[in-house]
């Protein structure tokens, strides 16, 4: 579309609703940017976005039909009645992404999945930087729309997309993307696993034969893929070798696309520990294969690679008790990753806001592994539960974080791992998974 003298309605003032509203404007479009919070409310720095017009404190029902576009911030959901009205209306109704995407000129390499989408997304772009100018934008924290207009079909942009982003695409086509994985996550707002699962598979739905696909030949869900898409698809494995793809034992990794063919890495030769990280890194490989870039500077690049914040991130060692902030870890099935990578026994800080989601298999891996569970958020009660069906007793539940955080220190013994990766959602407490986890670490440090 194009968008001069258009009226766009953005919809949320986070930052990708901002940076829509900015990018529209640029455009020569007359931008209305919305949010239900009164301006009172919001943070946002209005003095930087003159020429932009606002409706707060209420939804944009009352207005919806004069509109030509209707851009969505990923929080948004689109079951809401002015949604309904837009669509029914034929108004197209995208996500940040794909307006970004539309003015974007550079080549695109995705990636989504239900864990591991940013530690793939970081290594993938500190890849590509070795042979391109490359964005590393999207649910990882820039939006895409910051830099879409500025950058030339010889850069390149790696993206983590949310299946809120994906839900709401219309003619977003990457180079190659990759699904890592697909577990229960977001039920609350997709209302089954199977509306997850259709708007992760948005990310290819306009790939052809002249694109790649990368899937995890372990996952039932993301293997079903395979049959939905026109792309080439390459698999990665750590459980067998390929033929075709790539692979993993408990030693190296191993590829055979493309004409390379061979060991790639030593896992020691790597400082991010664990099997979901060598998932993640085969992934980061086969989307810089498909993208040209040199196996010897893959290479480089996965022994230089350091873990992200808040993933399985290092903190500190002391009298020897280890710290790692897992704040990241926002549903059950990245947190079990996060206790299956210590290498100690552990005291775990969990709970938060639920997603609809099923805590028996995460509470079922504490077997062995976790010593003591410090619960917080207005999901304790439900983990308390199902920790007691499952005979696990080693609890306490915990009004304020840092009462968790400072029990789990103080029962700590050397060789011990204190960790936090709640398996749940932040916005009970916290503005973000980002604050939670900077919380942590200066609780940690101090």
């Amino acid at each position: 579309m194009d968008y001069k003298g258009k009226r766009a309605l953005v919809c949320g003032m986070a930052r990708s609703g901002i940076s829509a509203a900015l990018l529209l404007k640029s455009l020569g479009a007359e931008v209305i940017l919305q949010d239900k919070k009164t301006r009172e409310e919001l943070t946002a720095d209005f003095d930087a976005l003159k020429g932009i017009n606002f409706l707060l404190g209420k939804n944009p029902d009352d207005i919806i039909a004069e509109q030509d576009a209707v851009v969505l911030s990923p929080g948004i959901p689109t079951r809401l009645d002015f949604i309904k009205k837009a669509r029914e209306l034929n108004i197209p109704v995208i996500s940040e992404v794909e307006l970004a995407s539309q003015i974007c000129k550079a080549p695109i390499i995705a990636i989504t999945g239900t864990n591991g989408k940013t530690t793939t997304t970081a290594l993938t772009g500190e890849i590509f930087s070795k042979k391109y100018k490359t964005e590393v934008l999207g649910n990882i924290g820039i939006p895409f729309s910051d830099k879409a207009a500025s950058l030339t079909s010889e850069d390149r942009v790696v993206i983590e997309n949310s299946s809120f982003q994906l839900e709401t695409v219309d003619t977003y086509k990457p180079l190659c993307a990759a699904v890592l994985n697909i577990t229960p996550d977001h039920l609350d707002r997709h209302g089954s696993l199977q509306g997850y699962i259709e708007a992760k598979e948005n990310i290819f739905k306009n790939m052809d034969s002249e694109n790649y696909l990368i899937l995890n030949f372990e996952d039932e869900a993301a293997k079903a893929m395979a049959q939905k898409t026109k792309t080439k698809v390459f698999w990665f494995s750590s459980k067998r070798e390929l033929s075709e793809g790539i692979w993993c034992d408990d030693k190296s990794i191993y590829v055979n696309i493309l004409g390379v063919s061979g060991k790639v890495i030593d896992l020691d030769e790597m400082n991010i520990v664990g099997t979901h990280n060598a998932e993640n890194a085969m992934a980061a490989i086969v989307l810089a294969l498909c993208g040209g870039i040199d196996i010897e500077d893959i290479r480089k690049t996965l022994r230089e690679f350091k873990a992200v914040e808040h993933r399985i991130e290092f903190v500190c060692s002391r009298k020897g008790v280890t710290y790692y902030n897992d704040s990241k870890g926002t549903n059950p099935d990245a947190a079990i990753k996060a206790v299956q990578a210590m290498k100690g026994p552990t005291l775990l800080i969990g709970g938060g806001y639920g997603k609809g989601s099923d805590f028996k298999e995460w509470v079922a891996s504490f077997k062995g592994r976790v010593k003591y569970l410090a619960l917080i958020g207005v999901t304790k009660e439900a983990v308390k539960a199902e920790c007691d069906r499952q005979g696990f007793k080693a609890y306490e539940l915990f009004d304020t974080f840092e009462g968790a955080v400072k029990s789990c220190m103080d029962k700590a013994e050397a060789g011990d791992c204190v960790l936090l990766s709640p398996a749940c959602a932040s916005w009970d407490m916290f503005s973000d998974y980002e604050q939670r986890g900077r919380i942590f670490k200066d609780i940690v440090r101090s």
